[in-house]
């Protein structure tokens, strides 16, 4: 009998077509689950004046959606933890392309607010489902990289609720934008014969056949034997509480400040993207220009999420965070005032780059701080605290312009939350190359039942 340590082969193997094909894959459904997102900030202006919204009330049902993204993190992270992260990531795609779907034939605020708050159980469900599963399957030493480009799809999905708002919505009606996020629905049957299972899943329902295929094409030089026991920690049948343990090896303190930093983060990137167009038309700019202005500001994005993650895996992504944390708040603040419009876009560029893009690495950094015997629960958890964030973000942006404070003002409200995103993350008390501690926690695994030798 020969013993073989997945997680180990997983971590030293080469990056290959197993790996395009589950980037691509999972970099799909993110784009169109920032899609479903960003859209409602794209068509914002129009539902106000169609509706007779006050900002309050626009502000309030920009936060359906998001209170359903914290429940459905809370929900379907721990869950895929116990039975999977393919059949969590099918749910939620229903969820929110369906609901998304449906949302065009709102007919008032109320069906609107409904279906948001739908949609938004799958938008904040399927993000620590694709970021764990990617983490599980990435090689070491480009693992920040990999996740941070499969997130960047996130931000590809807001260019396109963009793009298309401003092609769509003139000749169309605000509806149509909402017509388009069906197409994850349709591809769903595509979209789960694609994507791998977990590993730690696999190895605990027992199917050493598709443990062995899976590591064979992971790592080719890998030949599977039917009488191998692989080993890898899972999340499957524990005494201990999976929560509690966030709080267990010394890691409590940096779990609070993994949640103020989602909290922060979360907070400026909602607001941004909530009312970004509908304050650049309250500031003189047509309202195809405000859609442009959130174009680029996902753009920007883009290239802070893998250029970070770039930096990151040569450099330390702790302190990549914490820069670009604190270039947030600069670049946001600087929003406020009048400037050249070629300014402008270069800073909404850096804007989305240290925002959108420093969201997308701190997932990277929570899935590399917890052990994978909890790293989904983690990362779940960190993004449900964090979706109150993103909660008062809208409702700020609503309460702020009810008070027809100077644009400057507003701006600058939305990057305070960049400093302290900044001193929360400096404040994490290890780094996370160290945090998993794996021998002690491969060890607890073992003792509780959680460790599923084959």
């Amino acid at each position: 009998m020969r013993n073989v340590d997945v997680n180990k082969i997983i971590d030293d193997a080469r990056f290959g077509p197993f790996h395009w094909n589950l980037l691509f894959w999972c970099a799909l459904i993110i784009i169109f689950d920032g899609y479903d997102l960003v859209i409602y900030g794209v068509v914002l202006p129009r539902l106000m004046e169609q509706w007779a919204l006050s900002p309050m009330q626009a502000g309030a049902l920009g936060s359906y959606a998001l209170f359903g993204m914290m429940f459905g993190a809370l929900i379907f992270g721990p869950l895929s933890d116990r039975y999977g992260r393919k059949k969590m990531i099918a749910i939620c795609v229903i969820l929110f392309s369906g609901m998304t779907f449906i949302n065009g034939f709102a007919r008032n605020p109320t069906e609107f607010g409904i279906c948001r708050f739908i949609a938004g159980l799958g938008i904040g469900g399927v993000m620590p489902n694709a970021v764990a599963l990617m983490t599980e399957y990435a090689p070491k030493k480009m693992r920040s990289t990999l996740v941070a480009i499969m997130f960047s799809g996130y931000s590809v999905g807001g260019m396109m609720s963009a793009g298309l708002g401003m092609w769509l919505i003139p000749a169309f009606g605000w509806p149509s934008v909402f017509y388009v996020a069906v197409i994850p629905l349709v591809l769903l049957p595509v979209i789960m014969r694609a994507l791998p299972e977990s590993p730690g899943f696999l190895v605990k329902e027992g199917r050493k056949a598709d443990v062995g295929a899976m590591l064979a094409k992971i790592a080719p030089g890998f030949t599977p034997s039917a009488d191998d026991n692989f080993q890898v920690a899972t999340g499957a049948k524990g005494k201990s509480v999976p929560l509690a343990q966030l709080f267990q090896n010394r890691r409590a303190f940096s779990t609070v400040m993994f949640w103020v930093a989602f909290f922060c983060a979360l907070l400026m990137v909602y607001a941004i993207a909530s009312w970004l167009p509908k304050l650049m038309v309250q500031a003189g700019y047509g309202f195809g220009s405000s859609l442009m202005f959130l174009l680029v500001l996902n753009l920007g994005a883009i290239f802070g999420a893998i250029g970070g993650g770039y930096i990151a895996d040569r450099l330390h992504l702790k302190r990549v965070i914490v820069v670009m944390f604190l270039c947030a708040a600069v670049s946001i603040s600087l929003l406020g005032y009048k400037n050249e419009l070629e300014v402008l876009y270069f800073l909404l560029m850096v804007a989305g780059a240290t925002t959108i893009g420093t969201q997308i690495l701190l997932y990277a950094y929570v899935a590399q701080f917890y052990p994978l015997v909890i790293r989904s629960t983690g990362i779940g958890w960190a993004s449900g605290v964090g979706r109150t964030g993103a909660i008062v973000g809208p409702m700020l942006g609503g309460t702020l312009l009810a008070l027809n404070l100077p644009l400057e003002q507003n701006f600058m409200a939305f990057a305070i939350p960049g400093l302290v995103a900044a001193a929360a993350v400096a404040l994490v008390s290890r780094s996370a190359e160290h945090a998993p501690d794996e021998e002690k926690d491969l060890a607890f695994a073992a003792e509780t039942g959680m460790l599923e030798p084959d």
